[in-house]
């Protein structure tokens, strides 16, 4: 499975952004898929989830009621909604599809990851 993620761009604090992860060579409707980030200077950090037929979800604390994942396996394709974004939601965003149906926040539950798309939240 190929990844490409993409939406990221400048905004403005308060503002929003919605992400889109695509599949390539081959769906990725039977796996899990995951949003990870990685803000300058820090670790990989898990954002959120959603198993393989977009029935369960599951979010980082720090983005649970601003974010919102959402699927559409008939166009192989995962969104990632965020809302009321801060500055500290700047960070390169990865998708990546899970080795199973499930997948939780542990990275090691991915096997296939994308190039990252660029977030930046202007004060």
């Amino acid at each position: 499975v190929q990844l490409q993620a993409c939406g990221g761009g400048l905004v403005q604090a308060g503002g929003s952004l919605r992400l889109s992860c695509a599949a390539s060579r081959r769906t990725f409707s039977n796996n899990a898929v995951g949003w990870f980030r990685r803000a300058p200077g820090k670790e990989r950090q898990f954002v959120a989830a959603i198993n393989w037929r977009g029935s369960n979800t599951h979010y980082a604390d720090s983005v649970k009621g601003q974010f919102t994942i959402s699927r559409d396996n008939a166009k192989n394709t995962v969104s990632l909604q965020m809302n009321s974004l801060k500055p500290d939601d700047t960070a390169v965003y990865f998708c990546a599809a899970g080795l199973r149906a499930v997948s939780g926040p542990g990275p090691d539950e991915y096997g296939y990851w994308g190039h990252g798309t660029l977030v930046t939240v202007s004060s």
